[in-house]
């Protein structure tokens, strides 16, 4: 004996699985991370062409020290890559959510520690070098980030929304540059 049609319409209904919200928050917190993550990074392009040349660089021509401030940018570029291999690596063999975290507080860290950097005249050449230091850890971790945070989306999502879920990181990125422009 079958059961009826509206029971068994019921029984269908009960089986399909409500929507899995994972993806929507691995994008969220991936656009939200690649945000923070970028705001630190390009508020540091803003400094290097406003006032890093007169702190870290008084002491040679204007021209060289900005030159020189805007090289201290230009170093997290090429950290990057070497921090999406290392920070890649640990998070394929610990956990993408642990390492994203770590590079978040990187990222925080280097950026509240640029901050507090005494400059030239108090440590001499100790601030560049420090500068210079902490804006690796800054390419090191904003890479590490970006990475970390499109590969977890994509793991996250369905086979159908891969692309568009992994979009928002990216995405995360421009807002960056959007709000550390504004500020």
């Amino acid at each position: 004996m079958t059961p009826p049609a509206h029971d068994r319409a019921h029984a269908a209904a009960d089986a399909v699985p409500a929507p899995n919200p994972q993806p929507r928050k691995a994008a969220l917190a991936g656009f939200m991370g690649s945000l923070v993550e970028y705001y630190d990074f390009f508020i540091f392009g803003t400094a290097s062409a406003l006032v890093f040349n007169k702190i870290f660089f008084p002491d040679i021509s204007a021209t060289a020290g900005t030159l020189a401030s805007f090289a201290t940018f230009g170093v997290a570029y090429v950290a990057r890559p070497i921090g999406a291999v290392i920070v890649g690596h640990f998070g394929d063999r610990i956990g993408r959510q642990r390492v994203l975290v770590f590079t978040l507080v990187l990222m925080g860290m280097s950026t509240f520690l640029i901050g507090c950097l005494p400059d030239y005249r108090a440590i001499g050449t100790a601030a560049p070098i420090a500068l210079v230091s902490l804006r690796l850890l800054q390419g090191l971790s904003a890479a590490g980030e970006q990475s970390g945070a499109g590969s977890l989306a994509v793991e996250h999502a369905g086979r159908g929304n891969r692309a568009f879920y992994a979009s928002w990181t990216l995405s995360g990125t421009q807002g960056g540059l959007v709000v550390g422009t504004l500020v």
